[in-house]
């Protein structure tokens, strides 16, 4: 059975329904084309060579790169970054696979161990390990929500994003200028009532392990608040906010911020329908922080980029996003100047990563 329906503005139990009824309102299958004849250009591959700041694979053997580029290429994706190296062996695995097949197509983060943290010489450890693990290769450091969500300390404490015992951590990647891509906490209306009030409805319904409350772990304000005062505390650091750290619908705060924080760089995996919605005010943010946005994505979903490439690119109208319990509405394209498409799509990146640019241009 169906969650809900709606009916003339009303909730009702699809059990009470007809099937004709079913077939013609059922939200989670309604979903029409659009009688609306505008041009469309959509894009499958990007205008310009890109490097993805935001993915995630488990293996980097022969097989799987070679497997790997081929979509790559396809995407005229130059560089993808692989946010889930691990660290000691584990990073030391992924990082021998690429040396093997001297392919520079692939960049990989360290992730820290938080098990242990209380213990003592736990940030001496941590510290140390995290340097090996850059001086084998590891060109930045992914810190995933369990940061804030979920890791505890021996006491079975939760740890906070900002808590003094990884400040050492922060300072080393300063110092070694390598930059630190954090996801925080998750989109706010995950902490709001399930109901029809909620954008995110939908996606609650279907997935509700995502739901999150003031004591699951904590209010939403109180985490981000965490992570804000970690880029304050060690401005010699330059931190990634994944997701564009939670506020791509409320760009007027996050320009606040990035005004705040010259070390706060942003990425835009997962967020992009947020950005589509509102493309007269998301080109505008794009043109003023031209320099402080990279291209994320998240998911390896190869058919999927073209969402991404047709809002940043062009200035279609009123298009489909590729999960409706992700977003609903339509999108709308920005029609990014190449300037800044340049910038987004590689020269930022490359810029934190060392990566020279006659590999792009």
């Amino acid at each position: 059975m169906r969650l809900t329906s709606l009916l003339l503005g009303t909730l009702v139990s699809t059990s009470t329904l007809n099937a004709q009824e079913k077939a013609r309102i059922d939200f989670e299958s309604y979903n029409p084309p659009s009688t609306l004849k505008v041009a469309a250009h959509v894009q499958t591959r990007a205008k310009f060579p890109f490097i993805d700041v935001h993915n995630h694979q488990r293996n980097l053997d022969a097989a799987a790169q070679k497997q790997l580029l081929s979509a790559m290429d396809t995407l005229n994706m130059r560089v993808m970054v692989n946010l889930s190296g691990g660290s000691g062996d584990r990073l030391k695995q992924q990082i021998d696979a690429l040396k093997q097949t001297g392919s520079d197509r692939f960049v990989v983060f360290a992730n820290i161990d938080f098990n242990g943290i209380g213990n003592a010489g736990w940030t001496e450890k941590a510290v140390q390990q995290l340097k090996e693990d850059i001086a084998y290769g590891a060109k930045g450091v992914k810190i995933f929500k369990s940061l804030g969500f979920s890791v505890k300390d021996t006491d079975g404490k939760y740890v906070a994003i900002d808590d003094k015992r990884l400040a050492p951590l922060w300072d080393l990647c300063g110092k070694l200028k390598v930059p630190v891509l954090i996801h925080t906490a998750d989109p706010p209306s995950f902490w709001g009532e399930p109901d029809e009030s909620n954008e995110r409805w939908l996606e609650l319904l279907t997935h509700p392990n995502r739901k999150r409350s003031a004591n699951d772990p904590a209010p939403f304000d109180t985490l981000i608040a965490q992570q804000h005062r970690l880029f304050k505390n060690h401005p010699k650091t330059t931190f990634i906010a994944a997701h564009f750290g939670w506020y791509p619908n409320d760009l007027q705060h996050l320009s606040t911020l990035l005004d705040q924080m010259p070390n706060m760089m942003i990425e835009f995996g997962a967020v992009i329908a947020e950005l589509g919605r509102q493309p007269k005010a998301a080109k505008a943010f794009f043109d003023k922080y031209s320099d402080r946005i990279l291209f994320g994505k998240d998911s390896w979903v190869p058919a999927e980029y073209t969402t991404y490439f047709r809002v940043l690119e062009t200035n279609d109208e009123y298009f489909p996003y590729h999960k409706k319990y992700h977003a609903f509405w339509a999108m709308y394209g920005m029609g990014l100047s190449d300037e800044v498409l340049k910038k987004v799509y590689y020269k930022n990146a490359a810029r934190l990563l060392n990566i020279p640019l006659n590999k792009f241009e």
